[in-house]
């Protein structure tokens, strides 16, 4: 009980100074034991792979609250390749996601990267989706076909053998589409449903909230769904320049709850 009111206190002082709620830190880093999670990269960058602070955060966390994880990836080609400095495509290019993903590899053994069609559900206590334009380009056809599109195959064998082995599934950014095409009734946050532009920043994406909510999804500003072991954080889905610290934290808390579930 003093836990909750300790959060919901942090969560009211957040909406009184105009700071997204939803990134509030959560408190301490614990450590879990030898949990062991898998990790879904789509690439690497933000315009047409996973965003590279996501993944890495992502990493750190696990290692702070005392998890081991792998790192997986699709052994195929990326939908196309951008040019992040100017955000257009580039022409002639073209990249394999595992490859790509591998950028974020350091060492050997379970730090190199693997394909993603290697990944088996009992091998690991719980799985993590980082966010990047590479969810709707690579890992599903989101971009071209909105709420009707379809995953990746692996993907969709990933998250569905998961859920129905009753595993934590952590969701960063835009990653909660993917879940939210193929598990049914689960709760999500994709940010706020309303591009409040302030000075903490904007929400130029809402309209992947609806996306989600059409496909039978409940959205919730912040959300941990118990029910189904369901675990998302906005993170990039809202755009700031000065406030990295809290797609950290944000990132931070999504991370504690996946291991804390991945314990039950």
């Amino acid at each position: 009980m003093l836990a909750t009111r300790t959060l919901l206190s942090k969560q009211t002082l957040a909406v009184l100074s105009r700071q997204p709620a939803c990134f509030v830190h959560h408190g301490d880093y614990g450590n879990w034991g030898n949990t062991n999670v898998a990790v879904v990269f789509s690439g690497c960058g933000w315009w047409d792979g996973t965003d590279v602070h996501e993944g890495v955060y992502t990493m750190y966390h696990l290692s702070r609250n005392g998890a081991r994880f792998q790192m997986f990836a699709p052994n195929q080609q990326q939908m196309h390749v951008m040019d992040h400095m100017r955000k257009q495509p580039s022409s002639g290019e073209n990249r394999n996601m595992m490859m790509e993903a591998a950028r974020f590899s350091h060492g050997q053994g379970m730090m190199q990267m693997q394909d993603l069609s290697k990944l088996d559900v009992n091998s690991f206590d719980a799985v993590i989706f980082p966010g990047g334009h590479g969810i709707t380009k690579n890992l599903s056809s989101f971009v071209k076909d909105g709420k009707d599109c379809k995953l990746h195959n692996d993907v969709e064998r990933v998250l569905k053998d998961f859920h129905r082995s009753r595993k934590p599934i952590g969701l960063a950014s835009m990653a909660p589409l993917l879940a939210c095409r193929v598990l049914p009734s689960i709760e999500v946050t994709m940010g706020y449903e309303r591009d409040d532009n302030t000075r903490w920043g904007s929400w130029p994406h809402t309209s992947m909230v609806q996306a989600v909510k059409g496909m039978g999804a409940r959205h919730n500003v912040p959300y941990v769904d118990e029910k189904n072991k369901v675990v998302s954080t906005p993170t990039f889905m809202w755009e700031t320049e000065y406030h990295y610290h809290y797609i950290f934290d944000g990132i931070g808390n999504m991370v504690k709850h996946v291991m804390r579930m991945s314990t039950k």
